[in-house]
């Protein structure tokens, strides 16, 4: 069973960085794909980032352009997601997830695996 364990989340002004890290167990296969999803109070689960165990990486979706970068490290099994010029509407829970193959899918109906996910709150 694919266990995640998301941490490094944390209250942090407008302006700040945080950097989110991703730890996997349990896979059996080595092409796989690992996103972080993020959930505000009452709004959908929308996808920010995603990377491949190849190290491809999606492009990033507009509300985080140019703030946020993916990178992984496979002899650790952890994928890290950098949070720059955080912004209050950034605030949210950040889920990662992840899959074998080595597409990158942006639906969170394409993940089979998720972790319990890390609370980012941005102050103004």
């Amino acid at each position: 069973q694919v266990q995640l364990v998301e941490s490094g989340g944390g209250l942090v002004q407008t302006g700040g960085s945080l950097r989110l890290s991703c730890v996997a167990s349990g896979r059996i296969f080595n092409s796989y794909a690992t996103a972080w999803f993020r959930e505000a109070p009452g709004r959908e689960r929308e996808f920010v980032l995603a990377i491949t165990s190849g190290g491809r990486i999606t492009d990033s979706e507009d509300p985080v352009r140019g703030r946020f970068t993916i990178w992984a490290d496979n002899a650790k099994n952890t994928v890290y997601l950098q949070m720059t010029s955080l912004k209050p509407e950034d605030t949210a829970r950040y889920y990662c997830a992840t899959r074998y193959g080595d597409s990158l899918p942006r639906t969170k109906a394409h993940y089979a695996y998720w972790g319990q996910g890390t609370q980012v709150s941005v102050s103004s």
